[in-house]
Order: structure tokens, then sequence, then C-alpha cells
């Protein structure tokens, strides 16, 4: 009886340990034969609701992006090109400062690959990921796809499940159902639209849109294009035999400016792909090549040098505007975009590079958005002709306006080259660098939109208007604003733009929190976020709070963890419990993302889960699973020196707010 009684208690703990495991992307395989030495190899997953999982594409320095490994590749098979994903979303991440991109609901990674080996079996392959909700979790799952016999066989192979970074191992992946994957005649498993990823999808173009056509805007008020505005009306005006044809032929002008516009973002669109263009936004040479051209377009603005396209493109374009009719319409809109290209080419080159950073068809609704303001003032004088007499008359402040776009050209010029120096971890372009870079940009622009500066092409001014002078003072408060961030402020309302705090030559600020030096530090520990002493081996962590007499605080943590970073910067950083972590608890953090190989004696096998412990990352996240029973981070654990957990009630904790976490703390505190 005792025998039956002890076996329901340790089924009992079994499913109990289970219950804390989470796993919520559940994955299904495919391979389909297209020839006979070719085949595509299908990962489908269904993501449980309000988790998200990183792609393959998320860029360095933020979350930890997907990656797909094909084992055993020489001599058996070649793959074809990188595996291509399923449709995702992309969101700037405050924390990290970069954008992530992600899938949501549902998951399609396919891979051609081109057999080597006529006698080869199977492929295996490995899928190292991050999920996350209010916590995150690391996932390494490994698959077998048995190679089908014929050219129509579609194979759905038993998946090896195997677990590193998460759960207890499941010999067998759940099939997804008919409700989740249909297989259609070539057995490609489709991916149903997710109503939720369409509706963040629409978020996201609706603004690159209205970005695209504030620009369109300022590129109106720039001397290649305003001037053109009433000599074009006053052509269709007076040319045409009545005012209705002359109104009729003005707004096919301006549909003809849009329908030139949209056709190179479709060129664009076309050429590259969504996927190449958002996997390119994040490489270094990317950003150095388009630091350089960002730095060509402003001095051209500032009036060094004009660009312009050869003028016997303009003189070909010309002469077909004087055909008459549609075709020679569609030629004077054509002949706008070529001699205005000085003032447009600029902002237009800026604004495909970030529209096609967000995949899709991000490109075309940036050109539409941006030409659509362009061709509204020609259609509308087209319609109220009277209204010509209410424009300003050309002049210097034309310039004025081209010249203050020169200076932010070069102000975000600065912003790809941080991004490459961060890629590299140079540390060439720190904070502080970049903050003074752009003090010294944007005060000079003060000063010149004071009347205290002048350039190449600027007309001589006996006094500045009341919008200039508005428009200075607005650029100087912003300039003075910027400053503290030398020392250390945070400077929120430009966050997405200078590298983070901790990628300065003072991460705490001058005069700030890390008031101990490094040569008073304990032995293993450093000096990390808010100025906390931290260790990040368990073992010379234990040993200092022995010494001490506190008690510990585990942080199970990751340096691809966005939410661990939120529980810092949110949570840490109150006063209360900055004042704990600081006096009161020994703080250990382990990182289960540390990639960092073990040494090969202490390499081995997991007992709980079964998989390799070849890394560090790997040691602390099979520590946290067989002691603690959950795979999620952020967790906090506080214990006493032998191990043991001082909150009874609650031994564990997550992501929360300020005042559950202080009361965690103090009840465990209180423990000791």
């Amino acid at each position: 009886m005792k025998k039956i009684y002890f076996l329901l208690l340790t089924i009992l703990a079994f499913a109990n340990v289970n219950a804390q495991i989470l796993d919520p992307a559940k994955w299904t395989t495919s391979i389909e034969k297209k020839t006979d030495k070719t085949y595509v190899l299908t990962f489908n997953a269904v993501i449980e609701k309000g988790w998200h999982l990183y792609s393959q594409f998320t860029p360095d320095g933020g979350p930890l992006a997907l990656e797909v490994e094909f084992k055993s590749q020489k001599g058996n098979y070649t793959l074809i090109g990188k595996a291509k994903e399923s449709k995702t979303k992309t969101v700037f991440n405050d924390i990290f400062e970069v954008n992530e991109t992600f899938f949501e609901g549902k998951v399609q990674i396919q891979q051609e690959i081109k057999l080597v080996n006529p006698k080869l079996t199977k492929v295996d392959a490995v899928l190292n990921y991050q999920v996350c909700k209010e916590v995150c979790i690391n996932q390494e799952k490994k698959f077998s796809f048995t190679i089908p016999a014929s050219a129509n066989e579609t194979v759905i192979p038993v998946v090896e499940k195997k677990i590193v970074d998460s759960t207890m191992t499941d010999s067998l992946v759940p099939s997804l159902g008919e409700a989740n994957v249909r297989v259609i005649n070539n057995a490609e498993a489709v991916i149903e639209s997710n109503p939720l990823l369409q509706k963040e999808t629409q978020k996201g173009l609706w603004s690159i849109f209205f970005i695209a056509f504030l620009s369109g805007f300022a590129a109106l008020l720039t001397p290649c294009v305003f001037p053109l505005i009433p000599m074009t009306v006053s052509f269709f005006t007076k040319q045409s035999k009545t005012r209705a044809a002359g109104i009729r032929n003005a707004i096919f002008y301006g549909i003809s400016i849009i329908v030139i516009y949209v056709v190179l973002g479709l060129i664009v669109t076309t050429i590259f792909g969504a996927g190449a263009l958002n996997a390119l936004s994040t490489n270094v040479w990317f950003n150095l090549i388009f630091f350089v051209l960002l730095v060509f377009f402003a001095i051209s603005f500032m009036g060094a040098f004009e660009i312009v396209l050869p003028n016997s493109w303009a003189n070909k374009v010309d002469s077909q505007a004087d055909r008459g009719g549609i075709i020679g319409i569609l030629f004077m809109a054509l002949a706008l975009a070529i001699v205005s290209f000085s003032c447009t080419g600029p902002i237009v080159g800026t604004l495909l590079v970030e529209a096609a950073s967000k995949g899709g068809i991000a490109p075309i609704v940036g050109m539409f958005g941006f030409s659509l303001a362009l061709a509204l003032p020609f259609m509308f004088f087209a319609l109220f002709p009277g209204f010509l007499q209410s424009l300003p008359k050309s002049g210097g402040w034309l310039n004025t306006v081209k010249v203050f776009l020169g200076f932010l050209e070069l102000a975000l010029a600065f912003k790809f080259l941080s991004n490459a120096d961060l890629v590299l971890q140079l540390h060439l372009l720190e904070r502080e660098v970049f903050l003074a870079i752009w003090i010294a940009i944007f005060g000079v622009l003060a000063f010149y939109l004071f009347g205290k500066i002048s350039l190449p092409h600027d007309s001589p001014i006996t006094h500045i208007s009341v919008g200039r002078t508005m428009m200075g003072l607005l650029v100087l408060t912003f300039t003075i604003y910027m400053i503290p961030g030398l020392w250390g402020a945070p400077l929120k309302l430009i966050s997405a733009f200078p590298p983070p705090m901790e990628y300065s030559e003072s991460p705490h600020g001058v005069g700030g929190s890390a008031t101990l030096a490094t040569t008073d530090l304990p032995e293993g520990a450093k000096i990390g976020v808010h100025g906390l002493t931290i260790f990040e081996d368990y073992d010379k962590g234990l040993a200092y709070a022995k010494t001490v007499n506190k008690p510990i605080l585990l942080d199970f943590t990751g340096y691809a963890c966005v939410n661990c970073r939120k529980m810092e910067n949110n949570v840490w950083s109150d006063s209360k419990v900055l004042s704990i972590l600081k006096k009161e608890v020994v703080l250990i953090s382990l990182y289960v993302d540390d990639k960092r190989a073990l040494p090969e004696s202490e390499q081995t096998v997991s007992k709980i889960t079964g998989a390799d412990i070849e890394t560090i990352g790997d040691k602390w996240t099979d520590f946290m699973i067989s002691r603690y029973k959950t795979n999620t981070q952020p967790l906090y654990v506080l214990t006493d020196l032998e191990g043991n957990s001082l909150n009874t009630s609650q031994p564990t904790i997550s992501y929360v707010g300020i005042e559950v976490y202080e009361n965690w703390l103090k009840a465990g505190i209180s423990a000791f």
C-alpha cells in the first residue's frame, strides 16, 4: 500500500513539473520532393495566443533571433538559399532600441535543399529560437525528415523533440489537426490568415503612409518644386480650350505623378523582396553606405553642390511632353520628377530604405503617400486657380527649408553610423559622442535659423520672420534638452536614436550610482545595471553571501530577454526596490542564453531533460528547470545560504509590478 501511495505522489509531482514547464509553440514538419534532387523541408508551428516567436531577421543587439541549423550537410546535400518565412510583424523595441521582427499565431519556415548523396535517407535539423509573452523562453528542438521515394510523396515524419532551454522531453509533437494546417496537392502546408497579425501590419502601413505624406509636403516647400506649382497650373488653365479640360488635364497630371512614384516603390519591392530588404537594413555595410549617402545628400541640401540627373534625360522627356494629350501630360509629370530630383531624391531615397526595412508592400505605400502629397497642390489649384494668389512668393525662404532638411539628413546619418558601430561593438560612437554630435548639429541649425550663420545660396536678410524665430526657439530648446544626456539623463523623447545607456563611457552617468570602485568589488562580481553589485556565477555568489550573511536573490535572465530588461528598467530602478537590492541581498544573475562553451570536463547530459549541457546558458537553464521546475525568464528566487526558498507561499516570482515585487522581497528577507 505504501508503495502505491508513493507511486501516486511521484506521478502527481511529475505532473506538477510538466504544468510549470511552458511550451507555447507546437511544431509539425513535412517534406516535398520537387525534382529528382531537390526537396522542400517545411516547419509549421502554432503559437499560443499572446506569445510571439522571434524571426531569423530580428537584428543583433535585440531578442534572440531564430536559427535554423541543418546537420551533416557535407557530402550529403546543399542548401538552396536562406530559409523562407511566413509573414512577420516588425515593431520598434524601446528596450533594445532595434526593430524586432517576430511571428504571432502561426509560423512557417521552408528550406529548399539539393541532394548530393543519392543514398541519403534522412535530414536532421535543429531550431533555436526565443518565444516571449510576460516571460521569455529559449528553445532548441530537433527534427528528422525522411527522404520520400516518389516525386509526389509527402512525408510528415515522427519528430524527435529535444529541449535544451525549456521543457521536459516528449516523444512526439502533437498533431496540429486539420483546423490548423491544410495539406493541398503539392503537400505545401498553408498557413491560414491571422486577423491579429493583419491588423498590426495594417497599423504599420498606415504609419509609413503618414510619414511619407508629411515628407511629400516637405518636398513641396523646396526651391526645386514650389515654384513649379503656379507655372504648371497656369499652363493647364491657359493652354486648355475650356476650364473643364484644364481641370481634367491637371488632375491627370497629378495622377501621373502618383503613378511614377508608386511604380518606383513597386520596382524596389519586386527586385529586392521584403525579407531581403529587412535583413539588409541590419547589415553593417548597408548602414555605413547609407551613412555616407545621407551625409552626401545633406551637404548638397546645404548648398555645396547640386545633385542633378543628366540634362539629356530632362531634354528627351521634355521634348516628349510637347506632344500634348495624355502621353504629353504623363511625360510632363516625369519631367517634374527628373527636374526636382536634386530636392526630392534624398527624401525619396530615405523613405524607400525606411519603408523597405518594414517589408511587404511598405515601399509602395510609402511612395503613394509621398506622391499624393506632391500631386495634391497641382490638382487643388487647378480646381481653384483663384487661390494661386494666396501662395507666398518664391524667395530665400525656400532655400531655408532646403537647408533645414539638410541638417535633419545630417543628424539622421549618424543613426546609421551608430547602428554599424553597435553591431561591430567598436565603441567608437558611444552615447556621449553621438549626443555631442547631435548637440553640435542642432545648435548650429538654431544659429542658422536666427540668422547668425549664412550658407552659399542664402539671400541677404535684414530681419527674420516670426515663423523662423519660433522654429529657431524650438530647435534651441531641443538642443538644450539633449545636453544633460551627456551626464546620463535618459532623454526619453529621442530614446530611439542614440545608443543605449549601457553603450557609454559612463554607463551609470557621471557622478551617478556607480560609486563602487572596481578594485573594491568582491571576487567574481561586477558592477551591473543601476550600479548594483552582481555575480554571474552561482558558486562565487553563494560563497560571498556566506561571508556577509545575506540572503541570495537568484535572477534567471537572458541577454536577449526583453522583459528582463523591462523589469530592470521599470522595477529595479524604483528607489525602494533598488535600496533593497543594494543593501539587503546578494544578487546572482544567471544568463540562460550565454553561448560560451563550458570546459569539456563540465559538459554533460541533463538528468531531467536528457539534453546536452555544452554552454554556460545550458548549465543555468538545467539548474532552473531541475530545481525550480520552470523554464521562463525573468525568474526571481530568494534563498537562504543552503539554497532553500525563503518565500514559502510564493517561492518564485516573474514579470510583476513595483509594489508586488517589493512586498515579495520584504517577505523573503524577513524569513531569512
